[in-house]
């Protein structure tokens, strides 16, 4: 496998802040390797804009061929690169020619994200097939205890993922479906009186 590389060019910011490829890349890292199919299945649209999609995830290093996972040559098979961690540097992106843009279309698309996963996990109709849960905690913490929760946090959902990348034919896998887990870990917002 090939390091997964940080995104500090604004063309791979593009990349990713495109919808249809983060959910890819969530897909991805939720359930191991799949093939175009299997993406245009759980995303419901045609396998020909998926491999569309995955070729320009490639281009960009962010995802890369299985052939392991492979039946033959002519099966393409995808995985995140690296250990599939991708490192956003807001910062050093907006120093690099067309950064300042990049990263403004990037925040533009978070925050209606955000917005978006909050409002699916508020909304009051909720299928009875699915689990939904919102929590808020607030920790005192230093600079270096904030690192240490969210690595330790991101230890815990990785475990998870293993297990459940490990168990594709196993006990539930039919009613597994991926899972979003949104976390913010900040220092506490102003709130103001009004």
């Amino acid at each position: 496998m090939t390091d997964r590389p940080p995104a500090h060019d604004p063309i791979v910011l593009r990349a990713i802040a495109h919808p249809t490829r983060n959910r890819i890349l969530g897909e991805l890292g939720a359930a191991g390797p799949l093939r175009a199919a299997d993406i245009a299945r759980e995303l419901g649209i045609p396998a020909n804009r998926a491999s569309f999609h995955l070729r320009q995830l490639a281009k960009y290093g962010l995802i890369e061929e299985d052939a392991a996972a492979a039946r033959d040559r002519r099966d393409r098979v995808w995985r995140l690169s690296g250990d599939g961690e991708l490192d956003v540097n807001l910062g050093a992106i907006e120093d690099a020619p067309g950064g300042r843009e990049a990263a403004r279309v990037f925040r533009r698309s978070a925050q209606g994200w955000a917005h978006h996963v909050v409002d699916s996990a508020l909304a009051a109709e909720r299928p009875s097939d699915t689990y939904r849960s919102t929590s808020e905690h607030s920790v005192k913490l230093t600079k270096d205890e904030a690192r240490g929760l969210s690595e330790a946090l991101r230890d815990v959902v990785e475990e998870w993922a293993a297990r459940t990348r490990a168990d594709r034919a196993g006990d539930g896998a039919a009613e597994r479906r991926t899972y979003l887990l949104y976390s913010v870990l900040q220092p506490y917002p102003d709130v103001t009186e009004d």
